[in-house]
């Protein structure tokens, strides 16, 4: 749906000279919404995050009975990601605290695990029966982002690699409200995206009563 444009850092050579504005802007993200780039990088609006779709990915979402949705997964080739926000408190760490947690749950599973030192700290690495996953957890100004990928263990390094292109690129909308910490962010699916899974259930629903 959307490619990457933008370069993972800028080359010596390359910069000739920059005003103080666009030093205050990080080279990389996961941004928060206050240093989001003006650049031309394409994002898909989900409300709490703004992120790129790689091209050829599809958008799998997960909706409640209830009615809210549950996630956003962009299926690729090489595997699913998924990218999710949560409130955090102001100081860092939060990521640490779940990761550990997740890891023991993991284990619980049957799945092994295992740590890396990755971009943004610690990665969780886990093979379980169903699937090769790779965690990333990215603390952020009243944030955690949470990256997901997922796939065949012989397509996981390449599953990895578009995960952090989709991170690098990402935009995370905190809000002003207070928010018990590890609450998730909420999503909201542009106004095409909602009409088109509308249909599909208005569709089955009447599928199931011509039945």
């Amino acid at each position: 749906m959307f490619g990457f444009g933008r370069g993972r850092g800028k080359r010596a050579d390359d910069v000739v000279e920059e005003s103080a504005e666009d030093e205050a802007v990080p080279e990389r993200g996961p941004f928060d919404e206050s240093e989001a780039p003006q650049d031309e990088v394409e994002r898909l609006d989900l409300g709490s995050v703004r992120l790129p779709v790689p091209e050829g990915g599809q958008l799998q979402v997960e909706v409640d009975p209830a009615g809210p949705v549950r996630a956003v997964h962009v299926v690729t080739p090489v595997g699913r990601l998924t990218v999710s926000a949560f409130a955090a408190p102001r100081s860092d760490g939060l990521w640490r605290e779940v990761s550990g947690e997740l890891a023991e749950q993991l284990r619980k599973d049957g799945a092994r695990v295992h740590t890396e030192d990755g971009e943004w700290g610690t990665e969780l690495v886990a093979d379980s029966p169903k699937a090769a996953l790779r965690f990333i957890g990215v603390d952020g100004p009243r944030w955690l982002l949470r990256g997901v990928a997922a796939g065949p263990a012989e397509t996981a390094e390449e599953c990895a690699k578009l995960l952090y292109a989709v991170l690098d690129e990402t935009i995370v909308v905190r809000g002003t409200d207070p928010m018990p910490v590890r609450t998730p962010l909420p999503i909201q699916l542009p106004e095409a995206i909602l009409r088109h899974i509308q249909q599909a259930q208005q569709a089955q629903g009447n599928g199931q009563a011509a039945q």
